[in-house]
């Protein structure tokens, strides 16, 4: 089981496979949209009040890994 299967899930029948956060219909790319128009966690939390925090910054935490781990040298 890796780090990514403990907070996203994908299932073909759960909103067409789109990832989800677990136990959620929450999509995780709906935290990215929040962040990306300039909302913060906070508000992406009234506006889904039943998402744990700590699952949202795993999300962020693993995306940054990724990120980081991929960047190209200067």
């Amino acid at each position: 089981m890796t780090a990514t299967s403990l907070v996203v899930h994908s299932d073909p029948d759960l909103l067409g496979g789109t990832p989800v956060f677990v136990g959620t219909h929450v999509p995780v790319r709906t935290l990215l949209d929040y962040l990306e128009a300039g909302e913060s966690l906070n508000e992406f939390f009234e506006g889904f009040p039943s998402m744990a925090r700590e699952q949202s910054v795993a999300v962020l935490q693993l995306a940054k890994q990724i990120l980081v781990a991929h960047a190209n040298p200067a």
